[in-house]
């Protein structure tokens, strides 16, 4: 056999292994979403959990809840507990940097069914139209008309995206709503699409609370703390770390002074604008010629 097509079967397999560890972890964690529980508790058990099965967190486990949208993880210490939330559980699991990405909402109002249900149901009819040679514009179409048709709005400045080794986000965008012009998908790409539904504006923007960071850039540091932070950080590469991961010191002032030398990017907890209720769904697929596979099922 050639030995390009054994490493493409090998990293799909790996792709593969991570959706399957993933699929377990997200199930066993839905259940322990419940009121009076500490957010801590579910994030915690959600990375060990990976770890146990032989996966590592492709990300923090992001808990984002009621306006929350995304990029909410817990604090070090938090003792924040589950209370009547729409709850968006956003996981990630790489085997050698390659990663799936899957998301479910928990609604433990029990009154908001539909809005989980608009972004469910967007995320089902975008993998139904997804084959060899769609184009990205067509698929952000089929989940905006999925979500009205619930009579609700999309995110319209969320999308999906492509998945690399140690990339969570590369390339190609998957739009949430009718945009002009896309892109040309084809066979082998692997992407996660993530519908989120919302009743409020439709766009985020940050909120105050910035918990997730990630190494951009490399540079030469003089200071031996802030140092000894980006030492800490190399086991991450190139993937979203959260700030209750690290043990050292000036821990704060050292994330600071990376930002500001461009080797970090930070990524602030994104709320909806209007402060509506969102939802959220999500699945990574590899494309095939007739259909894509959903690995994260």
């Amino acid at each position: 056999m050639d030995e390009k097509i054994e490493d493409i079967e090998e990293i799909i397999g790996k792709y593969m292994h991570a959706g399957e560890i993933l699929s377990t972890v997200r199930s066993e964690a839905k259940e322990k979403v419940k009121i009076g529980t500490t957010l801590l508790e579910v994030a915690d058990f959600v990375e060990q959990r990976t770890i146990e099965l032989g996966g590592l967190p492709a990300f923090p486990c992001n808990i984002s809840r009621n306006d929350e949208a995304a990029h909410a993880t817990p604090l070090i210490g938090d003792e924040t507990v589950f209370a009547e939330d729409v709850v968006k559980l956003d996981l990630g699991v790489h085997i050698d940097g390659f990663i799936a990405d899957s998301a479910i909402t928990v609604d433990l109002t029990n009154e908001n069914s539909d809005l989980v249900k608009a972004s469910e149901d967007a995320l089902y009819a975008a993998i139904d139209i997804i084959k060899n040679g769609i184009n990205t514009a067509e698929i952000g179409a089929v989940i905006e008309d999925t979500i009205t048709g619930h009579g609700f709005k999309p995110i319209a400045n969320l999308t999906g995206h492509g998945v690399a080794q140690y990339l969570a986000h590369v390339p190609p965008s998957i739009p949430n709503r009718h945009i002009g012009q896309g892109v040309t998908i084809k066979t082998g790409d692997i992407f996660a699409i993530e519908p989120f539904a919302t009743d409020g504006a439709g766009k985020v923007a940050d909120g105050s609370l910035t918990e997730i960071f990630q190494v951009i850039g490399h540079k030469p540091i003089r200071l031996p703390a802030v140092r000894k932070v980006l030492k800490e950080l190399e086991q991450y590469r190139t993937l979203p770390f959260a700030k209750r991961w690290l043990k050292s010191d000036k821990l704060d002032y050292s994330l600071m002074q990376l930002e500001k030398a461009g080797i970090l990017t930070s990524y602030p907890v994104l709320k909806d604008v209007g402060g509506g209720l969102v939802s959220q769904a999500e699945h990574t697929v590899i494309v095939t010629d007739d259909g894509c596979k959903v690995i994260t099922k």
